[in-house]
Parts: structure tokens; C-alpha cells; sequence
């Protein structure tokens, strides 16, 4: 009979070699897969550590890092596999002075602030998150808080002008009569009093031209003298007087970005509304108006059923 030899059991030694292999090859390819993702804007302040570390515990297998905008080379002169999000305005000022460069996320932008920025053209290569809240979304939140409005009321000028088409549109299938008028010198009040005439509820635009710390107070005590609701322009305004408004918050963009950066950006939309949002209201305001006490999170959950089921 042919002699066969014991099998070996490995020693601890070639146990300990093969799990520093098998851990190394393992951290070798979450290194491969790891991405880039560079943010930058002009302040580098609380906040934006903030959120950035935010980020950054959202993402572990990532290299998550800010980079103020003065310490940067010319867009074009970036790995093109770097994922790049600007934070703020001048940062995309400068993304756009160079056509080369990676794929950008550009956060929390407004509709206005993109057309003086951008004219009418979109170059590629950026995805627009927008800040102002979607205006069929406000007109439907119009419409829950205040089902007895027919005709809405928005003051425009020749930077938001470009967004009455899509109001009308919006304000059809609810019903809803937009009543615009055109505010080019905020220092005459007369536009405004005619607007309050011929309107049930205001709905302000994000347009800061229009609804700034200087405006607010005249905007708010003429509506509010003739006893009609302002909805929006953002949360911002709902703390300083207006009834309500949709927004998205530090942990809503957290949620869509982190989402969008899963993706590849080849596959990333050019212009996007987060889907994530939650309704701010001013009790005081309701109280004085004569409206019930609004349920934010049951108004927003009506918000986002609607959203899903048109």
C-alpha cells in the first residue's frame, strides 16, 4: 500500500500571512473604488465644516475633502475623475471660465441666480441643484393652506420675469388665477398696492431684488393690512413674517447629494429639485390671520404624496 503522509494543518504564521493578504487586497480595492469628492466655495467657515464632516461620515470608503476656492488651479488643471461641488456663487464663476474639468455639482443654487450667472445655456459637465422651492410646489401648498384663494398674487422683474410661463402653467390644474405685476423700483410702492387689490394671497418669487431685509418690512405690513397670507419666497422669509413655505435643510441635501454622488456623473441630471423637503410656517402669522394651526410635517407629507401620485 502507497505511503500517504499526514496533511499539515498550516501554521499560525501562514494563517496570520494569508489574512494580511486577503485584509491588504481587500483595502487595495475600496482605495481603487474610492472617490474623490472635492468641495469648495469662498468661506470656510462652521457651517461649511460642518457639513462637510457630514458628508464625510456618509461617506467612509470615499476621500471626502474642502479645498477653499483661492487655494485651487484652474478647473481644467483637476483630476477629471475628481467629483467637484461648489458651495456658493463665486465658485461657480469660476468652474465657468474653464470648459475642461470634472463633472460638477452645483448646491443650492436659485432658479434667478442660475439665469443672471448662466443666460439661457446650461454647459455641460454641470448638474444644477436648485434652492428655491419647485412653484408648483408652492401653489399646491397655497392651495392647502388656504382652499378659499383664487387669485395669487406675484411681483416680478426682469430677473424672474422668465418664470410666469411655468406659474401659469402650474396654477391651472389647481384652479388657480395668477395675478402678476411687474415691481422694477421697490422704493414705489404703488405696484405692490395694486397687486394687494386685484389678489387673495402673495406668493413671492426668490428673487432677491424683491424680497431682501429692505423690502421685507413693506411687504409684509401692506399684506398683512389687507389681511392676506405671503407663501415663501423661502424659510428665510417665514421667520420674519411671511405664513409659509416648502424648503429643504442640511440633512435634505446630505440625503440627495449622497444619492447623486452613488451615481456616475455621466448620469446625473443637468437641473434637479429635491425630492427630500419640509414646510416651515409662522404660528403668530397663522393666528393672526385667522388660519388654524398648520401640521408642517402632515402639509409636507401631503406635499410629497402629491409629488408622487400626479
Amino acid at each position: 500500500m502507497a505511503y500517504c503522509p499526514p496533511r499539515q494543518t498550516p501554521s499560525l504564521g501562514r494563517l496570520m500571512a494569508m489574512l494580511c493578504l486577503l485584509v491588504s487586497g481587500w483595502f487595495n480595492s475600496l482605495s481603487v473604488n474610492a472617490a474623490d469628492i472635492l468641495l469648495t466655495g469662498t468661506e470656510d467657515s462652521a457651517g461649511v465644516q460642518s457639513f462637510v464632516q457630514a458628508l464625510r461620515e456618509s461617506r467612509p470608503s470615499d476621500n471626502v475633502h474642502f479645498q477653499p476656492l483661492a487655494n485651487l488651479p484652474a478647473p481644467g488643471k483637476l483630476p477629471t475623475d475628481t467629483r467637484l461641488v461648489l458651495l456658493d456663487l463665486p465658485s461657480l464663476d469660476w468652474r465657468l471660465q474653464d470648459s475642461e474639468g470634472p463633472a460638477t455639482l452645483v448646491l443650492r443654487i436659485s432658479r434667478v441666480q442660475a439665469r443672471q450667472h448662466l443666460g439661457n445655456t446650461l454647459p455641460s459637465r454641470l448638474c444644477l441643484l436648485w434652492s428655491d422651492p419647485p412653484l408648483a410646489r408652492q401653489l399646491r401648498l397655497t392651495r392647502i393652506l388656504l382652499p378659499q384663494a383664487k387669485r395669487v398674487g406675484v411681483l416680478y422683474d426682469s430677473h424672474s420675469e422668465f418664470l410666469l410661463k411655468e406659474l401659469h402653467q402650474a396654477a391651472l390644474p389647481l384652479g388657480l388665477e395668477v395675478v402678476a405685476e411687474r415691481w422694477d423700483n421697490t422704493q414705489d410702492s404703488r405696484p405692490l398696492q395694486t397687486l394687494l387689490n386685484n389678489s387673495d394671497v402673495l406668493l413671492g418669487l426668490d428673487d432677491t431684488d424683491l424680497y431682501n431685509s429692505k423690502t421685507a418690512k413693506n411687504l409684509l405690513l401692506s399684506s398683512y393690512a389687507r389681511q392676506l397670507a405671503l407663501i415663501g419666497p423661502n424659510a428665510g422669509f417665514v421667520k420674519a413674517g411671511s405664513l409659509a413655505s416648502s424648503y429643504s435643510d442640511q440633512g435634505d441635501w446630505l440625503v440627495i447629494l449622497d444619492r447623486l454622488l452613488d451615481q456616475p456623473p455621466a448620469t446625473w441630471p443637468r437641473t434637479y429639485y429635491p425630492a427630500h423637503f419640509k414646510v416651515s410656517s409662522n404660528p403668530q402669522v397663522a393666528r393672526s390671520l385667522g388660519i388654524e394651526q398648520i401640521n408642517e410635517a402632515s402639509v409636507a407629507r401631503l406635499l410629497a404624496e402629491g409629488e408622487r401620485h400626479p
